[in-house]
């Protein structure tokens, strides 16, 4: 970082709003920053190419109406297991807001994440803050043009692998990449895949703030999770104020002045370009890229860390310690969200866990109800359809429960034999003597079962003629 004395440029305009330059920040927090965009990108763009059993390990297949996750395979029928994720995703977001602010943004929303690489691009061409700013307002020339056309096409590659990357949940990787390579890449993937590399040129190369400040709705609602004791990054205003500038050797409590210098490093490296002295603004994202400055202007001048630090408002007020804000975390608005996320992910597992590989429905024949056949039996015809949810050959034995003497007919063959992820329409007659029950409509049970995948019960109606 230069030295807090630099004075600030006035940045030029562009596209009618003030374009925003920030200055690279160091410290702990900006370390985290970078630690989540290696983490974050890694599990992104590497997930994809991880195999399992064979085949993709995470695979969102639309075409084939299957999601592979590792070992588990769902089928659209498990529409359940996604709304349970949504629910869980949501509970998650609002604990963590409610304790934590909007540290979800500040470090691992891919805005963010995307922005940050962008930037750093950015820099390595163009340089730094106020260099930046110089190559904007200079007129165009060959070295203005070199810079800015070096930026863009490693924005633009970003962007394609990112695109490519996207489809690649969606569609094998390895013969999405096959296919690119070979350019004959499907017309909906090619789609998908400019479509999402422009979206991350535009987002995180242009829009960048803009997104965070006037499209995304969480920046809106938050005021609804957040409380005097959530989390968030805050100017200390009676220990700042009065700012001024002064020399380091000054006695600035003798001439009536704050520990705030009022060298604006908090705004110049603020992401969305916001004053944080101004005091919590929906525009803050918890990035604590301003702590980092603050705090190295503070090393500077011989001050006490923590300036600008992340507190609550409720410990600001009342002066307390770190202890004392920490004991403010399990307050009843956090304790009925983790209750109900407990609750939502217990039942998620649980129902995870006694999952049954298969799936069997049940439709009986519409155009004969029942019939006599020889031999004194009354027949009941049902279409079973087995789905072999598994990645294995399985074979599946077929058996009915409900009344007394009822049983398959002897031509129907009691075991099913399905490969991996296939299906069938078994047709199944049903025979029960006659006058063995009354007329009318008994309940039965279709009890289909294989050695590795469990048992499955469904219940159907056995139809007796008067």
């Amino acid at each position: 970082m230069s030295n807090a004395s630099t004075p600030a440029l006035k940045p030029p305009r562009d596209a009618g709003r003030r374009k925003i330059y920030p200055r690279t920040a160091k410290g702990i927090y900006t370390r985290w920053r970078w630690f989540f965009v290696f983490a974050t990108q890694l599990f992104y763009y590497g997930m994809p190419w991880l195999q399992w059993g064979g085949r993709q390990a995470m695979l969102f297949d639309i075409e084939a109406r299957r999601f592979y996750i590792f070992g588990l395979v769902l089928y659209p029928q498990d529409v359940f297991y996604l709304t349970a994720l949504l629910i869980i995703s949501a509970l998650l977001l609002f604990l963590f807001t409610a304790v934590a602010g909007r540290q979800w943004c500040g470090y691992t929303c891919p805005q963010t994440v995307y922005t940050e690489i962008f930037l750093w691009v950015e820099e390595k061409f163009e340089g730094n803050r106020a260099q930046r700013m110089k190559l904007d307002a200079s007129p165009l020339s060959w070295n203005k043009l070199r810079r800015k056309a070096g930026k863009h096409l490693v924005w633009i590659a970003i962007g394609l692998w990112t695109g490519f990357t996207f489809v690649g949940y969606f569609t094998p990787i390895r013969a999405l990449a096959a296919d690119v390579l070979a350019l004959s890449v499907g017309s909906w993937s090619l789609f998908w895949i400019l479509f999402y590399g422009f979206a991350t040129w535009g987002n995180a190369g242009f829009m960048r703030e803009q997104v965070c400040k006037y499209m995304c709705p969480y920046a809106r609602f938050q005021g609804a999770m957040f409380d005097r004791d959530t989390l968030i990054v805050t100017y200390v205003k009676s220990r700042g104020e009065q700012r001024g500038k002064r020399s380091k050797t000054a006695d600035y409590k003798a001439q009536g002045l704050g520990d705030c210098i009022d060298c604006t490093m908090c705004v110049q490296v603020c992401p969305t370009g916001i004053d944080i002295r101004d005091g919590l603004q929906y525009e803050c994202i918890s990035c604590a890229a301003c702590i980092d400055a603050c705090n190295d202007v503070m090393d500077l001048m011989g001050y006490p860390r923590g300036l600008i630090r992340y507190s609550t408002e409720a410990a600001i007020d009342k002066g307390w310690n770190t202890r004392q804000m920490l004991r403010r975390v399990l307050r009843p608005r956090v304790l009925v969200y983790s209750t109900v996320l407990a609750v939502a992910v217990v039942a998620l597992v649980v129902s995870l866990a006694l999952r049954t590989p298969f799936k069997v429905d049940i439709i009986r024949d519409r155009v004969t109800l029942a019939r006599l056949v020889k031999g004194g039996q009354i027949e009941n015809v049902y279409r079973l359809h087995i789905q072999n949810a598994t990645e294995h050959e399985q074979t599946f034995t077929l058996a009915v429960q409900g009344l007394p003497g009822l049983a398959l007919a002897e031509d129907v063959q009691p075991r099913v034999v399905l490969g991996p992820e296939q299906s069938a329409s078994v047709p199944v007659q049903l025979h029960l003597p006659v006058d063995t029950v009354a007329p009318g409509s008994h309940r039965i049970h279709f009890v289909v079962s294989a050695p590795a995948a469990g048992t499955v019960s469904e219940k159907s109606v056995f139809i007796v003629p008067r």
